[in-house]
C-alpha cells in the first residue's frame, strides 16, 4: 500500500474524487452525532442511580463524629467523605478539603484567590505587571480558559509519553518569577492519555520556581479511569514526594467523582500540605459555612469505601473500553499505512489525541460536522484555542451509542483521509 505521499497527482486526483462521493453517502444519512465533549453517557449515569435510595426520609443523616448532615459545619467536610476522597486521592484525609460537585469550580476559586490575596502573604497576583502559566500542550481547554479569564499569560509546554518537557519547565521556573503555576492532568491526560512516568513526577517535586508562590495544579481527574484490570498506569504520590524533596508546600491536588457518580452532583476536594490549608481555610471559612454534607453522605452510604469505588469503576470500564477500541480498530483500518495521521491509544481516562498533517486539523473538524458529527473544536487543546501547526484534534468516544460511534469513526476518518489527500493533490501541482 502505498502512502498518500507516496502517489502521484493523477491517483491523488482519483483517491479525491471517491472519498467524496463516500462524503455525499455520509451527508445523505443526516447524522447529528456529537462527540464535542467528555460526558459520560446514559448506561454511566445509571450505574450510580440506587445512590438515590441509600438516603431517604427514614435515614439517620448523623455522622460518626455527631455531626447532622442536615446542619451548618463541617467546613472542610464531613470525616467520613474525606476519608473516601483521601483512599481514592491516595491522601491522608486530614490533608483533604471537600467542596460541591465541581473540581473546575475548586481551580478556578484556587486561582482567583491568588489573583486577589496572593497565596500565603505573597502579593496579590492583580498587583503584578505579569504573571505566566506554564500549559503541557495538547492540554484540557477549560484549564487554559480560566488562566485566559483572569488575563494570566500562557506559555505552552510539548508534552510527551512521559509528562511535559520536564527540561524546559525546570528552565522556565527557576529562571523567571513571573510564572506562578503549571496545569497537570497527571494520569490518563486530557487529550493524549499520557501518564507522567516516575521520573516526572519526582522532577516535578523538586522544582527550583524563582517565584515562591508558584504552584502546581495537579488535576488527577482520571486517577480512577482505567479502562483495563491488568493494564493500568499507576502513579507515584504527588504530595508525598513534594514533601521528601522538601517542597510540601508546592502543590494543589484536584479530584472528584464527576465521571464516578453523576458528574452535575458529585463532590470534588482539593488535597494539599498544612500550610496551604490554612490559608485556603482563611477564605474559605468566609465564603461559606461549609458544603452539600448529605450529598457528602450519601457518596459514603453508596460506595461503602474505596473498594466499592474500584468495583464500582470496573463497570464503567467495561461500557468505556469497547467504545475505545471500536475508534482505535476503525483508525487502524481505515487510516493505517497511509501516513496521514497518528493517534493515542490510552490505558484509561476519557480521550484519545488524534494527530493529523500540518494545516489540516480545523478542515477535518469542519468536514466532519457539515456531515453531521460534531467534535471538539480544533485548536480548543492550546492556549487561546491557537494550534500553531493546526494538527490536534481531541476525540471524545464516551457518550455515543456503539452503534452512532462507529458510524462517527468511519466518518472522521473518512475526512481525514479526503482533507489529507486535498492539501498533498494542491502541494504537489
Amino acid at each position: 500500500m502505498k502512502t498518500y505521499a507516496e502517489m502521484t497527482c493523477e491517483e491523488l486526483t482519483k483517491e479525491v474524487e471517491q472519498l467524496k462521493k463516500e462524503y455525499h453517502q455520509f451527508q445523505k444519512m443526516e447524522l447529528r452525532l456529537n462527540m464535542s465533549r467528555g460526558k459520560p453517557c446514559q448506561e454511566q449515569l445509571n450505574l450510580s442511580m440506587h445512590m438515590m435510595d441509600v438516603l431517604d426520609s427514614n435515614s439517620d443523616l448523623t455522622c460518626e463524629d455527631g455531626t447532622d448532615c442536615r446542619n451548618y459545619g463541617a467546613l472542610t467536610g464531613i470525616d467520613e467523605a474525606r476519608e473516601l476522597l483521601g483512599d481514592m486521592m491516595e491522601n491522608n484525609p486530614k490533608d483533604i478539603i471537600i467542596y460541591g460537585n465541581s473540581s473546575l469550580n475548586v481551580m478556578y476559586d484556587t486561582v482567583s484567590r491568588a489573583y486577589t490575596h496572593g497565596i500565603m502573604g505573597s502579593t496579590p497576583w492583580c498587583k503584578l505587571d505579569r504573571v505566566k502559566f506554564l500549559c503541557p500542550v495538547p492540554g484540557y481547554d477549560r484549564h487554559f480558559a480560566i488562566t485566559e479569564y483572569f488575563g494570566i499569560e500562557m506559555i505552552p509546554v510539548p508534552m510527551t509519553p512521559t509528562g511535559p518537557q520536564m527540561d524546559l519547565v525546570e528552565k522556565l521556573v527557576a529562571e523567571d518569577a513571573t510564572i506562578k503555576g503549571i496545569w497537570c492532568v497527571p494520569k490518563y491526560s486530557n487529550p493524549q492519555g499520557f501518564s507522567y512516568s516516575d521520573e516526572t513526577v519526582r522532577r516535578f517535586a523538586r522544582l527550583k520556581p524563582a517565584a515562591p508562590d508558584f504552584r502546581i495544579f495537579w488535576d488527577n481527574a482520571y486517577g480512577m479511569h482505567h479502562l483495563y484490570d491488568e493494564k493500568q498506569d499507576y502513579l507515584i504520590e504527588i504530595l508525598a514526594e513534594c514533601k521528601r524533596a522538601g517542597n510540601p508546600d508546592l502543590v494543589y491536588k484536584f479530584a472528584s467523582t464527576s465521571k464516578i457518580t453523576f458528574p452535575g452532583s458529585g463532590i470534588a476536594a482539593l488535597a494539599t500540605s498544612p500550610n496551604n490549608m490554612e490559608d485556603i481555610c482563611n477564605q474559605l471559612r468566609r465564603q461559606t459555612i461549609g458544603h452539600d454534607k448529605v450529598n457528602q453522605l450519601r457518596h459514603v452510604r453508596f460506595f461503602g469505601d474505596i473498594h466499592g469505588m474500584v468495583e464500582h469503576m470496573r463497570k464503567h470500564a467495561d461500557i468505556l473500553r469497547p467504545k475505545f477500541e471500536l475508534v482505535e480498530n476503525t483508525l487502524e483500518e481505515e487510516l493505517g499505512g497511509l501516513g496521514i495521521g497518528t493517534w493515542t491509544e490510552p490505558l484509561g481516562g476519557y480521550f484519545m489525541h488524534f494527530e493529523s498533517l500540518p494545516g489540516c486539523a480545523k478542515a477535518i473538524v469542519a468536514r466532519a460536522k457539515k456531515a453531521g458529527v460534531v467534535m471538539t473544536g480544533a485548536g480548543a487543546t492550546w492556549p487561546y484555542g491557537k494550534d500553531p501547526n493546526d494538527n490536534s484534534i481531541r476525540i471524545a468516544p464516551s457518550y455515543p451509542s456503539l452503534q452512532d460511534l462507529g458510524v462517527a469513526a468511519r466518518l472522521f476518518a473518512l475526512c481525514v483521509k479526503l482533507v489529507s489527500a486535498e492539501k498533498l493533490l494542491a502541494e504537489k501541482k
